[in-house]
């Protein structure tokens, strides 16, 4: 099934007699896998207002997120939250959609600074399990009428409705930017140096380390955005606080822009014949769940508040660092794999029973990706 217009989608929803696999660009194949009927809404899609001055964007949820970036870069702008393309990581293809951006809050190095997708989303509207469009939120940061089912479409993975459009926040694009390197440093001293870089008062918007890659060693990155001059006088300022830890280099331009995609798109993991988690965690526990995970591949992102660690495939990653305060999510792995291994962190009792009444409100006959987050 394929809807042409909201209307459509509405009425498909209402006459379904089995579950539905939601479908945007089809680059995210998270989640047990569903036998379930396809149900594809990336024709709704196009850029429906642009207001430069108010700094938003209203866009149906299936336009492409490269439409989006291209239009804001026109103006200057861009979507401040820096969202990832996993398409490399995952072996897809497909075209990432700004509706599939929203419906996994897909957020990059930059969460560190400006928040999370979630944080950047004012409004959607969505078409629930009973064929009823909602629209909630609004187009202006002050209008909160709604706010917290816009936050919670955020990360709902299309089981509690099918987004047709959504509003977004969006910020100017930086006039200059740097990253400080540091190379071949341990867990310990990368911890040390996020520490007292995301302390200080020089406004750092990426704080992440890559594992060694090829010929390249393991490397920090700490970067500063802004006016050139504000830039410069910043990172000077800065290697200036990490008293006795002078960067290798400093990268700018191209050299930075790429640095950055490495890490936002996980190009480190990408081909390689293991299993890829995502492992979210207060950044003063990282040392600790690192400890636990001999043997693998790590990148660290958000100042060690994200791990992600690439293991061998069919490992229950969670049985070997458990407990612990945070979250681990199978992001990449076979299909017998995530038949077997749950992609979400189990919830608890009282948290599983709150998710199973929103669930059954907005899609009381569970057809909406049944099971995808079980």
């Amino acid at each position: 099934m394929k809807p042409q217009s909201e209307t459509e989608l509405a009425e498909m929803i209402r006459e379904a007699n089995g579950p539905l696999r939601i479908v945007g660009g089809g680059t995210r194949p998270v989640g047990r896998p569903l036998d379930c009927a396809p149900l594809d809404v990336s024709s709704l899609a196009g850029i429906t207002l642009h207001e430069p001055g108010a700094l938003t964007l209203v866009a149906k949820a299936g336009t492409p997120l490269a439409e989006v970036t291209t239009a804001l870069a026109a103006q200057g702008q861009r979507l401040a939250f820096e969202p990832s393309d996993w398409r490399e990581l995952l072996g897809t293809s497909g075209e990432p959609t700004i509706g599939g951006m929203v419906a996994a809050n897909i957020s990059g190095p930059r969460r560190v600074q400006v928040g999370a997708c979630r944080d950047a989303l004012l409004g959607v509207r969505f078409v629930d399990g009973t064929g009823t469009v909602v629209k909630n939120g609004g187009r202006v940061m002050k209008n909160v009428t709604g706010y917290d089912l816009v936050k919670l479409m955020a990360g709902s993975w299309g089981t509690l409705g099918v987004l047709t459009e959504v509003a977004l926040k969006v910020l100017p694009a930086p006039e200059a930017a740097a990253t400080l390197v540091y190379s071949g440093v341990g867990w310990a001293d990368a911890s040390q140096i996020f520490a007292k870089a995301l302390k200080s008062p020089y406004e750092i918007t990426g704080a992440a380390r890559l594992p060694e890659m090829g010929k390249l060693p393991s490397r920090a990155l700490i970067r500063l955005e802004g006016l050139a001059g504000s830039v410069e006088y910043r990172a000077g300022k800065l290697a200036e606080t990490l008293q006795g830890r002078a960067p290798e280099r400093i990268l700018r331009g191209a050299e930075n822009d790429r640095a950055w995609a490495c890490v936002r798109d996980l190009e480190a993991f990408a081909g390689a014949a293991e299993d890829v988690w995502r492992i979210s965690v207060r950044p003063t526990d990282m040392m600790g769940i690192v400890g636990r995970l001999s043997g693998a591949r790590i990148q660290l992102d958000w100042g060690g508040g994200l791990v992600w660690a690439g293991v061998p495939e069919g490992i229950d990653l969670r049985a070997g660092i458990s407990p612990f305060s945070g979250h681990a999510t199978l992001i990449r792995g076979s299909e017998e794999t995530r038949a077997k291994i749950a992609s979400f962190h189990p919830e608890s009792a009282p948290v599983a029973a709150l998710s199973a009444g929103i669930r059954a409100r907005f899609d009381p006959k569970g057809i909406l990706n049944p099971g995808l987050m079980d």
